[in-house]
């Protein structure tokens, strides 16, 4: 592989790994052995508790089930975080963010919300992302039950969580119904012109999700060939013809992952319509990095993340670091 000797030693592990393949299995398949795959269940801080909820669907569309983490304790005033999943928009769940929303509510006190949004391609666009503004809405309308307070709520996601939650921040923006604080976007998937590059790096998307992987979800999502002209900023928020007024923003990506390019792009333009925009790229990190949890640029990661994070929402981190999503 062209980059294999840019890879962080560190990361070997995950260079090792076989990309995810969805020509050689069904996307049945590749769930199942992604939920094979996923670590239990947190062991949660005695302060907090999961429960689960439901969001009404917009306009007669299914409930949207949600994973909230919490502190046990009352309070007022808290902040929340709003957590969309990653997956390539074909696959995951809310539990795949249990570890990270426990870190979240435990070190930031937030109330964390993670949504179980329907998948593609069974649920193509605008499917997943309305899914995600029903729990963004349920937010707002329980906030005075959580104890949140509606002027610090963060949307964040990871891959594909992290496109949908920049999507759903644009949305939101558009319909001009629900206040979003901050987006907290980590290697986020924004632009299916990626699959169609006529000059693609070649030292991009050789680990974990490639080129073939990433035209699979887009079309998937999309429920069409990736590249159109007509394609929705709501699906590829790269699309955007305007990010003014967006909330302020913190993006990372590694430097070998195949979103970089495309997440360099985005962050510019925030800047250039004037969005605080707080950029980071982590050398010799290919996608999903932060799977190496020990490894020192997963660390770095942390620090970065939950401080943005923790002066997003007006409050001091505590406790040991974030890991992994």
């Amino acid at each position: 592989m062209p980059s294999r000797h840019l890879i962080d030693p560190e990361m070997a592990p995950l260079a090792e790994m076989p990309p995810l393949s969805f020509e050689s299995a069904s996307i049945e398949q590749v769930r199942e052995l992604l939920a094979a795959m996923s670590p239990p269940a947190p062991v949660l801080p005695p302060e907090i508790h999961v429960y689960e909820a439901h969001a009404p669907g917009r306009d007669g569309a299914p409930d949207v089930r949600l994973v909230v983490t919490a502190p046990k304790a009352a309070g007022r005033g808290r902040p929340a975080i709003l957590h969309i999943h990653g997956g390539g928009f074909v696959l995951g769940s809310a539990e795949m963010t249990g570890a990270t929303d426990a870190v979240y509510a435990d070190q930031l006190g937030a109330v964390v919300v993670s949504v179980d949004y329907r998948l593609a391609p069974e649920t193509p666009f605008p499917g997943p992302v309305e899914d995600c503004y029903a729990g963004l809405a349920w937010l707002h309308g329980q906030a005075a039950a959580l104890g949140v307070d509606p002027g610090r709520i963060v949307v964040t996601g990871e891959s594909a969580g992290g496109g949908l939650a920049a999507a759903l921040v644009l949305l939101a923006k558009h319909r001009g119904e629900h206040a979003v604080a901050f987006q907290h976007l980590v290697f986020p998937m924004l632009d299916d012109r990626t699959v169609t590059h006529p000059d693609p790096s070649p030292y991009l998307g050789q680990f974990v999700w490639t080129p073939d992987a990433n035209r699979f979800g887009w079309t998937s999502l999309l429920g069409q060939p990736p590249g159109a002209p007509d394609v929705s900023p709501f699906a590829a928020p790269a699309r955007a013809s305007d990010l003014s007024g967006l909330p302020p923003t913190f993006m990372i990506c590694g430097a070998l992952d195949l979103f970089l390019e495309e997440d360099l792009d985005y962050a510019r333009r925030l800047i250039r319509a004037g969005v605080p925009t707080e950029l980071h790229v982590y050398p010799g990190a290919p996608h999903g990095f932060m799977f190496a949890p020990d490894a020192q640029l997963t660390r770095t990661f942390a620090r970065d993340s939950m401080t943005a994070l923790a002066r997003a929402v007006g409050v001091s981190p505590e406790g040991g670091p974030l890991r992994g999503a």
